[in-house]
Formats: structure tokens, sequence, C-alpha cells
């Protein structure tokens, strides 16, 4: 059975409540923008690719069934949720990427005089659902290129790491970086897996693990402080993480811990790799330096479970993210290809 963390149908949208795994599994409804906001900014709904595509659903639910009687009144709507979506989470750029192509289209059909509103609300719906066929698509896509540059020159199983969760409960379906590992498998090369616990959230633990129990592959959870001497022992052939936001020189901005992995596989000399979709690659941004690091609050870092785990009156700094400078890149694997960071500017003019 497939695992899906999205379900739409129709102007009726439902996610996996990613809280609640791996205890238990349930769908909650997303009625607007309010819902949508909520569920992204408490992360009930994470990973870059699914933020923006249950951010830009919960629009098309918001507007499906309301009749407007001018395209003005319908841009202004569009325009004002969309400014309140992405403000959720502010270091993934798929949603404001999203977002900006939603208002482009809303302000080319607003300019068209044979355009009527319901016609303008139509088309704006039409081409957010088409973001969830598209986005299990490009996903193929990465963990094709993916699969196909880690076995370039191999005939052997391979033994992998990835950090925190990047497979179908962070997409539409399929993953990123899991959907690389999941591509490998299929070919009957994958030897095994190894998963980091992914503090202070627990990413890995609670969902790249379960995702990978539910796919019955050859997996192993290890804590973030075990990379190192997982490096050390034994044979790990390439890391591949997910990424949130890519600087146009290659910097990438990924869950924090990945930093600190990319620093010991230059140590173990392990290949470093980023899958991303294309769209995580912000070319307005020069380098990580700019990028906007989200800072969680303190709960997330002393409580596990609802129980505090951390000594009463403790100062705490929980940033979500950290930057991983591009020189400790060996590849980014998107849709259309594998670049090296450097290969990154000559594609942003060809795009």
């Amino acid at each position: 059975m497939t695992l899906e963390a999205i379900k739409y149908k129709q102007g009726q949208l439902q996610i996996l409540d990613q809280l609640l795994l791996p205890g238990e599994s349930r769908y909650i409804s997303i009625a607007g923008v309010e819902d949508g906001w909520r569920s992204i900014n408490t992360m009930q709904v994470r990973g870059a690719p699914a933020i923006a595509i249950v951010g830009c659903l919960s629009l098309v639910v918001e507007i499906y069934g309301k009749q407007y009687e001018t395209k003005e009144e319908l841009h202004a709507e569009l325009s004002k949720h969309l400014q309140y979506l992405v403000t959720s989470r502010p270091t993934a750029v798929n949603l404001k990427l999203a977002a900006d192509d939603v208002l482009a289209q809303a302000n080319s059909l607003l300019d068209e005089k044979t355009t009527d509103a319901e016609t303008m609300k139509k088309s704006i719906i039409e081409s957010i659902e088409q973001m969830l066929e598209k986005d299990i698509k490009d996903n193929r896509a990465i963990g094709d290129n993916g699969a196909n540059v880690l076995l370039k020159g191999i005939d052997r199983p391979l033994k992998l790491l990835t950090h925190c969760n990047t497979g179908s409960l962070a997409t539409a379906g399929y993953g990123t970086a899991l959907g690389v590992i999941r591509s490998v498998h299929e070919r009957n090369l994958l030897e095994h897996v190894y998963c980091t616990e992914t503090r202070p959230y627990n990413q890995g633990a609670r969902l790249t693990a379960y995702e990978l129990v539910h796919d019955q592959l050859p997996a192993t959870l290890v804590t973030d402080s075990m990379v190192a001497a997982l490096l050390h022992t034994r044979k790990i052939d390439a890391i591949i993480v997910g990424a949130d936001r890519v600087a146009a020189n290659g910097d990438t901005a990924n869950k924090i811990g990945t930093y600190q992995i990319a620093v010991v596989a230059k140590h173990h000399q392990v290949p470093f790799y980023v899958a991303a979709p294309f769209t995580s690659i912000d070319f307005d941004i020069e380098d990580g330096s700019r990028i906007r690091i989200e800072e969680r609050p303190e709960k997330e870092l002393t409580h596990l479970g609802g129980q505090r785990i951390a000594a009463p009156g403790i100062g705490c700094w929980n940033p979500a993210f950290d930057v991983t400078p591009a020189e400790l890149i060996t590849g980014i694997i998107t849709e259309s290809g594998v670049f090296k960071p450097s290969e990154l500017a000559k594609q942003s003019k060809a795009k």
C-alpha cells in the first residue's frame, strides 16, 4: 500500500498528522487557509515540497465553493492569503516560489479582458491541483538521477545514510533523498540504509524509520551523535539528504545537524549529496549567509512526548536548520540532473 501524507479531491483536503506518528496514523481535515497555515507552522505537515503543496491546496479549499463578483475581488483575496501562508515557515523556499507562481498567474488573468472571475478561479484551482502530480513525477526523476550517479561504475549493493525525513511524508509521494534510496532498492542494489534520529524533533526516528519499515527496506536507526563512529567503523558508500533552500552558489539549508554530517563525511571521504526539486534552488540568494534560519520553541528541546527531559531553568538555542557550505557537497540531485554546486549558476541561465 502506498503511503500518502496528502489526500486531496475536489476541494477537500486531508493531511496525515505527522505529530502523532509513529504511534497513531490519523488524517485531519484542512478547511481553509487558517488550517493550512497552522498545520505547517506546528509541523503537522513538514518537508519543503509538502509544505508548498499543502499551503497552496489550503488556498484551493478556501476559494473552492465561493462566488466572486469581480476578478479584482478574487485577486485581492488570493494575494492576502498567499502573503499569509508564506509566513508559516520562512526557511523553506518552495512555498514562497509556489505562492509567487500562483500570484503571477492571477496577475496575468486579471489583465485578460475576456476572462471572468469564475474562469479565473477555475484556472487557479487547476494549476494548483496539478502540483500534486508534478511533485510525484519530479520525485521519481530525482530518484532515478540519484540512483544513476550513486551506482555509476559500481556493481554491488550500497550502504547509505540519510538525515531527517525526505520521503513520502515530506512530499506528495516517493520522496527526494529517500526517493533516491527507494530507487536504488528497486534495482536490488541497496544493502542497507542508516537513518539518523534527527533531534530535537526526531523526524528520522518517528518518520523516516516509519517509512523504511512500511516499505520493508533493510534499515537501522542511529542517533545523530553516532554518525562519525558509523562512518569510521562501517563502509558507507554515500550520504543523501534533502534541502529546504539552496543558494545560488550551492550552500544548502537543511535540517539542523546536516552541516556536521557533511563535515564528518568530508573527513572520511564519503560522498555527500543533496536531493531536492529544482524549485528548492533560490537563485535570488547569493550564498547561505543570506538564508533566514527559523528558530523553534524551546519546548521542542526541553520536552519529549510532553515530558520534561532537560533541567528546569536551562537556556536553549533551537535553530531548525543549518547551512552546509557548497564545498562540502559532492552533488545536488534534481529532476533535471545532478549538478556540482559550481554548475548551478549556469543552470539558472539555462532555465
